[in-house]
């Protein structure tokens, strides 16, 4: 698999429509006009990705008062997202993307390493969208641990 470029800011956003938890579409185009936190994260119910879901819902109103949505992209399949979003009470969209095509366009899916290994997978990275859905900022590799707020003090600083 190629890796796509990584994006920079200025950089359209790739557009996108995915179904979210309810199994219902989701685009980017429909949120034209509101500014974007896109995050893409490896897998549901792991310990870091539960964490930065959670972190994001509990930032959310400080999120929505900078003037931000958020949108959340795993390669999970829509009924595990559902499950996900319940158990952890996440307000915000879920959406599947289970061939990894809209990740990939985000050069957010690609080779990795871990402990030496090398395989194909999610790379946990955050997008800041305005509102012609252009990027503002790409953050590849981030950590799941304090990166939520990290994101907060540059949407509110």
């Amino acid at each position: 698999m190629t890796d796509a470029a990584r994006l920079a800011p200025g950089d359209a956003a790739p557009d996108f429509t995915l179904e979210n938890q309810a199994g219902e579409p989701v685009s980017l185009a429909d949120q034209r006009g509101s500014k974007v936190v896109l995050f893409t994260y490896p897998k549901a119910f792991t310990p870091g990705c539960t964490k930065e879901a959670c972190d994001f819902r509990d930032a959310e109103e400080r999120i929505l008062a900078a003037g931000y949505r958020i949108l959340a992209i795993s390669g999970d399949p829509v009924e595990k997202l559902a499950r996900f979003a319940d158990e952890h009470e996440l307000p915000y969209p879920l959406l599947s993307d289970p061939d990894h095509a809209v990740q990939t366009a985000y050069a957010a899916y690609g080779e990795k390493k871990n402990y030496g290994r090398v395989y194909e997978g999610a790379i946990r990275s955050t997008f800041l969208i305005d509102e012609e859905g252009r990027i503002i900022e790409a953050l590849y590799n981030v950590k799941a641990t304090g990166h939520v707020d990290r994101i907060l003090k540059k949407l509110e600083g």
